[in-house]
């Protein structure tokens, strides 16, 4: 790794030089996605369950403007009560590292620095995607899975997009959408939306397989792994569409956009449903930890990294 602003972690480092399954874990779910202290139990709990399942967890972040691909329980615990931590996509590494800033990285921010470490599947909770308010406003995320070969884990697309022009957009970039055990699209609290996935498959080896096909082909996509939230935590479309539709109509009222809107829409979600929306979204998190897991244990081939 010659990138003086990257830095992994002696245990990340070897795991890659000998093949033990590595997880890339994001960081603005600890930084803008959840209040205190829930962001770093959470952070904590979906590191133990990668660690659980026989994998590595790399949870990555900018910490005084270099990347770091794996966290301490003490760096952990300092990202989780900085005060000014930046929300770090593609287009603001070059700014946190030139200010010396911490930022807890997006999907598309977490997608970019772990394959500049080599590590291929990564689980989040929900990828972002096309804004309902505008057709114009999408994710950097949905650029990153059209780009960077990685196996994403994920509760499908948060629920606040606008679903079917997601998918459209993914499909037109040529990103396999796979429906771990099932053939709906799920949307993030919900398992259902009412959607296909390109495909199902129903074992981590499946999907293993089916994303070591589709690159020896040449294709350079993410493969996009949608898992369903457990049964237990779901809550149901019917009762998610009024509330986000109303959450919605309350960030336009107050003029809310671009990266503020989506932690505006989880939390106003959140008090709408009284915390059910948080639980949910906590339970959904573990589950792709879990699921990653697995999945880097059928992946991961021997490659040598020296650590810094």
């Amino acid at each position: 790794m010659k990138n003086p602003n990257i830095i992994l972690t002696p245990e990340i480092a070897r795991a890659l030089n000998f093949g033990t399954p590595v997880v890339a874990l994001e960081s603005t779910v600890i930084t803008h996605g959840l209040p205190q202290p829930q962001n770093l139990e959470l952070a904590r709990d979906m590191e133990q369950q990668v660690r659980d399942h026989d994998a590595v967890p790399a949870t990555v972040a900018l910490l005084d403007g270099e990347i770091r691909i794996g966290l301490s329980d003490e760096e952990l615990v300092r990202l989780s009560k900085s005060d000014s931590v930046l929300k770090v996509s593609h287009r603001d590494f070059a700014t946190a590292i030139l200010k010396k800033k911490n930022g807890g990285t997006t999907v598309a921010g977490t997608m970019f620095a772990s394959q500049l470490a080599g590590i291929k599947v990564f689980a989040t909770g929900g990828i972002g995607g096309v804004h309902k308010e505008s057709a114009f406003d999408i994710s950097t995320d949905l650029h990153a899975l059209a780009e960077i070969p990685m196996i994403v884990v994920c509760a499908g697309a948060k629920a606040i997009l606008d679903l079917p022009a997601t998918l459209e957009y993914l499909e037109t970039m040529g990103v396999p959408v796979v429906g771990y055990q099932t053939d709906e699209f799920p949307a993030f609290y919900s398992r259902e939306s009412g959607l296909n996935v390109s495909v199902r498959l129903d074992s981590p080896k499946e999907i293993a397989d089916f994303a070591q096909a589709h690159w020896k082909l040449g294709m350079r996509s993410a493969v996009l792994v949608t898992n369903p939230v457990p049964e237990t935590e779901a809550i149901s479309k019917s009762e998610m569409e009024p509330l986000i539709l109303k959450a919605s109509a309350e960030a336009i009222g107050e003029g809310i956009h671009g990266q503020k809107l989506t932690p505006f829409l989880l939390s106003r979600i959140s008090e709408l449903t009284e915390g059910k929306s948080l639980r949910t979204n906590l339970a959904l998190l573990l589950n792709n930890a879990r699921l990653a897991a697995r999945i880097a244990a059928e992946t991961t081939p021997p490659r040598k990294v020296k650590a810094i």
